[in-house]
């Protein structure tokens, strides 16, 4: 194998490489997005179920009242 040879064949591994990372770096940041999505999403349902939670207290609060 000739130098320009390894040259060529160097230099196309590296333009390989490359794109694996800017694929991976691309799927790193949609990753990343849908994490921080349900996140968020997580954080509203825990802000409803507590909702719910001290509505349900008051509720038996009040019945327990009533007997």
């Amino acid at each position: 194998m000739t130098t320009d040879e390894r040259i060529d064949r160097l230099t196309e591994r590296h333009e390989a490489l490359t794109q694996s990372v800017e694929l991976l770096l691309q799927t790193t940041r949609e990753h990343s997005q849908q994490i921080t999505e349900l996140m968020e999403a997580a954080a509203s349902l825990l802000h409803v179920a507590e909702i719910h939670e001290q509505r349900i207290s008051r509720l038996e609060g009040e019945g327990s009242q009533q007997q």
